[in-house]
């Protein structure tokens, strides 16, 4: 029998990343090959994301287009979206195998089964009974150079505007054990960076008997794994900062010098109608620490815009908020209803061209203190990681530490280097993609 093909396309987060690439390993040794989407694959596996309306309708749009170029293969679709729609899926789509937020240990399986029988599978369970962490792992990642480590998944926040708790379920770890043996690869492997990642990932251990805690599980990747160039956290809460996390923070060098901190909003009034589990003081101090012990590093953080209720002045507080904090980057998004979250049934819905153009001042507020932020390493010597070549502006792409981005020109072949330079505007990839526009 010839080996089947597949191809894997994913939607949304960093997680969603992790997860394709584990499923890309695990069907690989199977014995299933690995082709580009333009290669007639037998088989295509899309993961999906539906954390806002907009990521729901790209999902589905994914899921139409490859059902339509192949008609013939066998479709897999997994997901946040899946586990949300997953009737319309099965039911008047024709997807042949339909995997939620669980199960996806399982694809490997599903799969070789449908092949033989060409039976519908289709697997939902309700988001309460999600409980186990589902071990999937990988000593490989497509990107040569940085590999993400997923060490947790689900959520037990329940902000009012979130639909995540109720497709992913509640909050579970990895075990630790499993997190350093596939950090322990992935470096052996010649890895440099590694994205520590998960859905609510600073609430590591905290379902463990006796409880753990995400700053225990940090430490212990960093004295088991000596030879590690840099770690890197996806993203964290203030509620999940503690005196430990600050105390590795000033030990370790290679703790990279970027943390990602949702914020979602500077009015309190907002916050409370969020069920954000802090305040604006106590956010301001945390970060206050943070800078204590590394006063140049990149806090970045995500910020909603119009949320129910949300009046000019609620703007206009968070507006003046993320400059005090003088956050060097702000991923801005509008508030979006996802039906059953509390949100969704609240009154005072913002006008939608009103969401456009506070959207709009909150994205030139971010342009401007990220070109601020970067300003002050002009023509400083910066340690770089080579990540890959862009042959639009024909260089290679490489961050820093704390996440600036520059373009280096070279004859020679730099990829997975470690290189230093002197950093200007003539090699920021800022200033050179806004050039080009």
């Amino acid at each position: 029998m010839n080996k089947k093909t597949f191809y894997i396309h994913f939607l949304g987060c960093k997680v969603n990343s992790y997860e394709v690439e584990a499923i890309a390993f695990d069907l690989q040794k199977r014995g299933y090959i690995e082709v580009k989407e333009d290669d007639n694959p037998d088989v295509v596996i899309i993961n999906t994301c539906a954390v806002t309306e907009t990521s729901s309708n790209k999902s589905k749009k994914t899921i139409k287009h490859f059902k339509n170029k192949y008609p013939n293969c066998v479709l897999c679709v997994m997901g946040c979206y899946s586990q949300y729609s997953y009737k319309f899926l099965s039911e008047d789509l024709g997807v042949d195998i339909v995997i939620g937020t669980s199960n996806r240990d399982k694809i490997g399986e599903y799969i070789d089964s449908f092949l033989v029988n060409r039976n519908k599978i289709v697997t939902h369970n309700n988001f309460l009974d999600i409980k186990k962490y589902e071990n999937i792992t990988l000593n490989r990642y497509f990107d040569q150079t940085r590999a993400y480590v997923k060490i947790q998944d689900g959520c037990d926040n329940y902000c009012t505007y979130c639909l995540i708790p109720y497709v992913r379920g509640r909050s579970r770890s990895r075990e630790k054990d499993e997190i350093l043996s596939e950090i322990s690869a992935l470096i052996k492997n010649n890895y440099k960076e590694i994205i520590l990642t998960g859905i609510d990932q600073g609430s590591y251990g905290e379902d463990f008997t006796p409880k753990s805690s995400f700053s225990d599980l940090l430490e212990a990747i960093l004295v088991n794994n000596k030879d590690l160039y840099r770690i890197r956290i996806s993203s964290i809460e203030t509620s999940q900062i503690d005196d430990k996390f600050l105390k590795l923070l000033s030990k370790y060098s290679n703790i990279a010098n970027h943390l990602h901190i949702p914020l979602q909003s500077g009015s309190k009034h907002v916050l409370k109608l969020m069920n954000r589990k802090y305040d604006l003081d106590y956010f301001k101090e945390v970060i206050r620490k943070i800078r204590e012990i590394r006063p140049d590093i990149s806090i970045t953080t995500d910020v909603i815009v119009g949320f129910p209720q949300e009046s000019e002045e609620d703007f206009v507080e968070t507006y003046n908020f993320i400059k005090e904090i003088n956050f060097s980057k702000v991923h801005v998004f509008p508030y979006s209803d996802r039906n059953g979250t509390v949100a969704s049934k609240m009154d005072g819905k913002i006008p939608q061209e009103v969401k456009k153009e506070r959207v709009k001042r909150l994205i030139s507020l971010s342009n401007e203190l990220e070109l601020d932020y970067e300003k002050k390493f002009y023509n400083e010597e910066v340690e770089f990681l080579v990540e890959s070549y862009d042959e639009k502006l024909k260089g290679y792409k490489a961050h820093s530490s704390n996440y600036l981005e520059c373009l280096i020109k070279s004859e020679d072949n730099l990829n997975d280097k470690i290189v230093k330079i002197k950093f200007n505007k003539e090699n920021s990839v800022k200033i050179l993609t806004m050039s080009k526009k």
